[in-house]
């Protein structure tokens, strides 16, 4: 058997998240019943680097397979491609790596983005891609906030209530605020993240932008360790995973 990486693109929306689940369509199953088409029909199991959430999109995700020895790269990734259609879910390359590689234990870096659209227009051409936030925010001052949560702490106030991690403490490197006209980027970076980290940082930073919290009080609720101090968890459909960090990075070539 051989080992492949596979850098994913999916939206996120019409399914219940990564994770094969009995509600609905799911992008792990995806690409596990395309995955078995190559394999004479047996399971092929997947592992992946983030586990997203039902609605939130990825274009650097990556995941990991065992399939027979034999296919080249491009066959991979194309007959993968074509077994995935037409769900919105594509490999953009395929790798092979070491027998002990993990898509998930080798990344030392995940990145992800929250878009949120700040107009009085709901959005029609990125309807389901963001956030729509009527109220005029403030980038400037929740970039600000953001800086407030960087370095290792316990993020107890920023975990779902359903966070299986062991630990609440985490490494956060970074944690960006921008304006590009209407759109307000919220970009950050760690090695991993709790379960709805990055949807409680916006939802959390929304309410500095609109003037509602001022950065002491982004403080306060870090040191607080309650979920409750914190703001709302944002909707899922402003998130996106664009990047896997690995030491060796597979798709370097």
């Amino acid at each position: 058997m051989t080992r492949w990486a596979l850098l994913l693109e999916y939206d996120g929306g019409p399914f219940v998240g990564w994770q094969v689940q009995e509600t609905g369509p799911s992008v792990q199953g995806v690409l596990e019943q395309a995955a078995s088409r190559l394999a004479n029909g047996a399971p092929v199991p997947s592992i992946v680097a983030g586990r997203t959430d039902a609605g939130v999109h990825a274009e650097g995700q990556v995941a990991h397979i065992d399939l027979p020895d034999g296919f080249q790269a491009r066959a991979v990734r194309d007959a993968l491609n074509f077994h995935m259609k037409p769900h919105p879910v594509v490999v953009l390359q395929a790798a092979t790596v070491p027998d002990d590689w993990s898509a998930r234990f080798s990344a030392n870096r995940r990145t992800y983005r929250y878009r949120i659209l700040n107009r009085r227009a709901r959005p029609a051409l990125l309807a389901g891609r963001v956030w729509h936030v009527p109220v005029p925010l403030d980038a400037a001052a929740m970039h600000d906030g953001a800086q407030r949560l960087l370095g290792r702490h316990d993020f107890s106030s920023f975990r779902a209530a359903a966070c299986q991690a062991k630990s609440p403490m985490r490494t956060l490197d970074r944690l960006d605020v921008s304006r590009d006209g209407d759109i307000v980027e919220i970009v950050t970076e760690a090695r991993s993240f709790l379960h709805h980290q990055v949807r409680n940082f916006a939802g959390t930073l929304k309410l500095v932008g609109e003037g509602r919290w001022t950065a002491d009080r982004v403080a306060a609720a870090l040191a607080a360790r309650n979920r409750a101090a914190a703001g709302p968890t944002a909707p899922p459909e402003g998130l996106t995973l664009t990047r896997v960090g690995y030491p060796d990075d597979p798709f370097r070539n």
